[in-house]
């Protein structure tokens, strides 16, 4: 068994920094995806990609599983490398910028909520471990989770258990939102993050990424597509590559994949 563990210990990362890899301190303009090829073992999840993402606008990327829409996202954190073609944030390959500088620009809220057996103020203080009590509770409130944690016996003292099975799944993603907010990051990510929730808990959660997603860059996965109505560009994409773009109104008022996918939720 120890010799099995010490394997994976010893593992090295094939995802590293550069000799020449530089640090940045903030996101200035866009995010570029400039004919991306990406495959997993010979696979291909993404071919002749090419996407802008401009600073302060909301994209949505809809499509059936397996069109490429978490593997893209993956790609912008560098949890992989892609074959050919760049990915540039402000004109900078993300390959030539520190993974630590790259990941401090990157919010992630996804389906399944990441949190530890601790306290709810220790669990939102992984996003910035030096913020002050008071920052700790605006990002709560900003996050729609203050007023259950109030509630609670020990409020932001209460401990969550393993994996935060003590709360709902409403609360859990909410907790979450809390700490992509203290850290507040410039490009904010969110994989799915209200399709495992009941219709009341997905309410409260979709006001919260309301209140978080205002004045950043936001890359939202979506299935439930009444959540993207109100982005600026929603990107329709199969097989790896994208078949439609357009505004919500501006697909629904074509024969479009994305007006047949609205239907078939409508029903």
């Amino acid at each position: 068994a120890a010799e099995r563990v010490i394997e994976i210990l010893e593992s090295k990362n094939a995802i590293e920094d550069t000799p020449y890899s530089t640090k940045i301190n903030e996101f200035k303009s866009e995010i570029k995806f400039k004919n991306i090829h990406f495959s997993y073992s010979r696979n291909f999840y993404l071919k002749e990609f090419s996407l802008e993402i401009k600073k302060g606008k909301s994209i949505a990327l809809v499509g059936s599983s397996g069109s490429g829409k978490t593997t893209l996202v993956n790609l912008i954190n560098r949890f992989y490398d892609i074959d050919s073609g760049k990915i540039l944030i402000d004109n900078i390959e993300i390959k030539n910028i520190k993974l630590k500088s790259l990941r401090s620009l990157i919010g992630m809220v996804t389906q399944e909520s990441i949190l530890f057996n601790d306290t709810i103020k220790n669990n939102i203080l992984i996003g910035d471990p030096a913020a002050s009590e008071e920052t700790i509770i605006k990002a709560a409130k900003i996050a729609n989770a203050h007023d259950f944690i109030d509630s609670l016996p020990e409020k932001y003292l209460t401990n969550i258990g393993d994996g935060g099975n003590k709360l709902s799944g409403g609360q859990k993603q909410r907790l979450a939102i809390a700490r992509a907010i203290i850290k507040n990051p410039p490009i904010l990510i969110l994989d799915e993050a209200t399709s495992s929730l009941d219709s009341e808990s997905e309410k409260s959660v979709q006001i919260a990424l309301k209140n978080v997603m205002k004045n950043r860059t936001s890359i939202i996965i979506a299935h439930r597509l009444s959540t993207i109505s109100n982005v600026d560009k929603i990107i329709v994409m199969e097989k790896g590559k994208i078949i439609e773009t357009g505004t919500h109104k501006e697909l629904l008022n074509t024969d479009s994949t994305y007006k047949k996918l609205v239907e078939i939720q409508s029903f």
